[in-house]
């Protein structure tokens, strides 16, 4: 922005001593820089946005592929075995006293548990 401040008040010091040949056309200048803001926002896209899209999309998969007998840990850090699953909710049990807790689907991180079709495209 100064740049355009210090361009416009040079182009007008220029255009009032009669010597409009090194004057800048300041509305090239306003393109140039939005040319520029754009593709930084095209990069900051690709660098950040994508890529958090990306993530979500593999843990809502994740989740909505969970079986009853996987291990799963919970946002909280709560390690279980999956015994039921409902629509929006997953029961699991946890500790050696076989205690069952109830947590939303969106509440689970991780799957430990490795199934068949992950091995299978991982040997690919």
């Amino acid at each position: 922005m100064l740049n355009t401040i210090a361009l416009l008040t040079a182009g007008d010091a220029a255009g009032a001593a009669g010597e409009t040949a090194g004057a800048v056309n300041p509305t090239a200048t306003l393109i140039s820089q939005l040319v520029i803001f754009g593709v930084i926002i095209f990069f900051m896209y690709f660098i950040m946005i994508r890529p958090q899209k990306k993530k979500e999309k593999e843990q809502k998969n994740m989740r909505n592929n969970l079986q009853i007998g996987d291990v799963v840990t919970t946002i909280g850090g709560i390690t279980g075995i999956v015994v039921r699953k409902t629509e929006d909710t997953v029961v699991i049990e946890t500790g050696s006293d076989k205690s069952k807790i109830r947590v939303k689907i969106w509440a689970i991180s991780e799957n430990e548990t490795i199934h068949d079709e992950v091995e299978e495209i991982k040997k690919k």
